[in-house]
């Protein structure tokens, strides 16, 4: 599975997800968030962050299952740290998201962007 990234906004992941999931119903569509990286994180006993090495930082993963008119979702990853969120829509090439689900998430995320690909 590879993943897309197609926005960075300047705001933290828990920030940029509630804005995330507004956009989304308002475009429509309708997300169900199914991974969160801090909840995994706290089951664990010393689990350290990979990218800093220490427990106080501020990295998250958020994945959504994001549904419109198909009945197959779109997978939704957003990534955070250091203030800032990327989002990407992971990409399989045995089960690939419906591209017209891809454009109306895109359309539906209007967040400033700080970098847009």
């Amino acid at each position: 599975m590879t993943t897309l990234s197609f926005l960075t906004v300047d705001l933290p992941c828990d920030m940029a997800l509630q804005a995330a999931k507004k956009k989304l119903s308002q475009g429509g569509l309708r997300a169900l968030q199914t991974f969160d990286l801090h909840t995994a994180r706290h089951t664990q006993q010393d689990c350290p962050c990979p990218n800093h090495g220490t427990t106080e930082c501020d990295c998250q993963m958020v994945v959504l299952m994001v549904y419109g008119e198909t009945a197959e979702p779109a997978t939704l990853i957003l990534h955070g740290s250091e203030g800032q969120t990327r989002f990407s829509i992971a990409e399989d090439p045995s089960q690939r998201a419906d591209r017209k689900l891809v454009v109306s998430i895109k359309e539906a995320l209007d967040i400033k962007a700080a970098v847009s690909a």
